[in-house]
């Protein structure tokens, strides 16, 4: 069965293709002025302005990232996608081969209306992490 337009569901998907599309300004239209972004470590930005800035810095840090979502659930106004995170970490503007990670991931999407309004990400970044060590040397 899918999702009607404006389920909770389909705005977590829709959120999920803009993401792939690296489109920092179809995420920001996507999100309430109040957004709340959490990480797997807690950490949390909050503002709809603020998390533009931070996807199109990570867009620039890993150009090619993206999710697949496997499996998606929801209840109220909250969706569930599970699925995997993956990219490149570029260095000096290239994508080597080298650099590309894949992790497990699951995203839970509050929804209010039509758009989101608490992103939060439960993934292990440890691949990230260790490339990221290894080119700051």
């Amino acid at each position: 069965m899918s999702a009607s337009p404006e389920s909770p569901e389909a705005v977590a998907r829709a959120f999920a293709g803009a993401i792939n599309r690296q489109n920092a300004g179809e995420l920001a239209e996507l999100m309430t002025e109040d957004h709340v972004f959490i990480d797997s470590l807690g950490a949390r930005v909050a503002g709809r302005e603020a998390m533009r800035e931070g996807w199109t810095g990570y867009f620039r840090m890993v150009p090619d990232y993206s999710i697949t979502v496997t499996e998606a659930y929801s209840a109220g106004s909250v969706a569930i996608l599970l699925g995997t995170a993956q990219g490149t970490l570029a260095v000096d503007g290239r994508l080597l081969p080298e650099n590309y990670w894949q992790t497990p991931a699951a995203w839970r999407a509050e929804i209010r209306g039509v758009q989101v309004a608490v992103w939060t990400v439960y993934a292990d970044n440890e691949p990230m992490r260790q490339l990221l060590a290894r080119h700051r040397k």
